[in-house]
């Protein structure tokens, strides 16, 4: 039994961009908030609200069934008991150290500081001009998480780069909570060393020396532009106050001191690219768009404006562009922009062209296993479907329900998706065997 019929009815599926000619971002559809689903109106692709319309040849989701109540076992109500009477205590806890390159020189850049825990990392400082880096754990919460940091969460929830604020602390970190932790440095080209966390105690000497980065071979991409390295000292230094005040989602006055950095200096390519962040921040995409190919004039070789102009392409359906802007971003870089990959294979699949898009997905989960983009999942089962591997679009489905929440709002329609392709494999001729034959 062939599955080709599978081809025109896969559109609507879920992604913050469209995967067919009539897709999720239509005229004066705006992506959604941080870890959300794309917004769209009744009836609009993709939608599993009350009052939309299913998806095109797959089941509703009006599959409201009542929230069961959950009973604890008597291992947890004793467990529950323990920790009211004996509550762990919260202390602050502190890390200190700095971060060098092979050859014992400090980045020329900033570093992300994270912290990992069960393969999930979350931005905690960044290193001064000296590589160094001083924090309370979980307190800083004015850090920015980049779009790989999605934690299962629609990666389109915003666009690759933009500033987006860390949630504080419900409560304080604990020594328990570090089980199965490490400390390491994040920066693109690079690998990290890292620092165990598992065992640390609060009142321990917080230095835990000095973390190691070693250059990646074949990345020829740039994070910071040796244009940038040659600004003058005043360009730096309002470029330095910019960032600071994107970080704290302070725009305007960030656009104030990158613009005064720019005017300094033109050919910087790096305060180009935060302009464009900013820029985009404050949905001025015109404007975001410029700043990017301002940063390429100034340094082709800068990773980031590609996988930016990537994402405004694919906004706008202009697929060919996509798949060139987020292919130049992987040859350059194909470690550190999981984004990419995504980009890539949905452009790739709009273009029809099947093979390069299952390259493209398969090529970002591998990087690490999906973690920091499991929506890269969802398109690698649509592209298997449309090739017609039935089982292996349901396996990675159903990997992708695995490792996203259970509210997510995609939930409802890629289960509706598995079952429309259980029906089609339970009516799928048995494989003839050799005695048949």
């Amino acid at each position: 039994m062939q599955f080709s019929f599978l081809r025109s009815r896969w559109c609507a599926v879920g992604l913050s961009i469209a995967l067919c000619s009539q897709g999720a971002f239509s005229q004066g559809q705006a992506p959604p908030a941080d870890g959300g689903a794309p917004a769209t109106g009744a009836g609009s692709a993709g939608s599993t609200g009350a009052g939309s319309t299913p998806a095109p040849g797959f089941p509703g989701s009006n599959t409201n069934r009542p929230n069961q109540p959950t009973f604890p076992t008597d291992r947890q109500q004793q467990q529950q008991q323990q920790q009211q009477q004996f509550p762990e205590m919260q202390r602050p806890i502190f890390f200190s150290g700095k971060v060098m390159l092979e050859d014992g020189t400090p980045p020329s850049e900033q570093v992300t500081i994270e912290r990992v825990c069960n393969g999930n990392p979350r931005p905690e400082a960044y290193t001064d001009s000296k590589g160094r880096f001083h924090f309370q754990l979980g307190q800083n919460t004015a850090m920015m998480a980049d779009a790989s940091v999605s934690g299962g969460a629609d990666v389109f929830g915003s666009s690759p780069g933009s500033p987006r604020g860390m949630s504080g602390q419900q409560r304080g970190i604990s020594e328990r909570d570090l089980m199965g932790c490490e400390l390491r440095a994040s920066l693109a080209g690079y690998r990290s060393e890292s620092v165990n966390l598992s065992g640390r105690r609060s009142m321990e000497n917080p230095d835990v020396g000095t973390i190691i980065l070693r250059r990646l071979a074949n990345v020829e991409g740039l994070t910071f532009s040796a244009s940038s390295a040659a600004a003058p000292k005043d360009a730096k230094k309002a470029f330095e106050k910019g960032r600071e005040l994107e970080r704290k989602k302070k725009f305007p006055e960030a656009q104030k001191e990158l613009e005064k950095a720019l005017a300094i200096y033109p050919k910087f390519a790096n305060a180009w690219l935060e302009l464009g962040k900013v820029m985009q921040a404050q949905n001025n995409q015109p404007e975001a768009r410029k700043a990017y190919e301002e940063a390429l004039k100034a340094d082709s070789k800068l990773v980031e404006p590609y996988v930016q102009l990537a994402f405004f392409a694919a906004q706008e359906k202009n697929w060919k562009d996509s798949a060139a802007a987020s292919q130049r971003a992987l040859k350059l870089n194909p470690y550190d922009f999981p984004q990419a990959y995504f980009y890539n294979a949905v452009a790739n699949l709009n273009l029809k062209d099947l093979d390069a898009a299952e390259k493209s997905a398969r090529e970002g989960i591998k990087s690490d296993g999906g973690k920091r983009m499991p929506k890269m999942r969802h398109v690698l089962g649509i592209v298997l479907a449309q090739k017609n591997d039935v089982s292996g679009a349901m396996e990675q489905m159903k990997g992708y329900l695995s490792m996203i929440p259970e509210n997510s709002p995609d939930v409802e329609l890629v289960k509706g998706q598995i079952l429309q392709l259980e029906k089609f494999a339970q009516a799928a001729p048995p494989k003839p065997t050799a005695a048949d034959q």
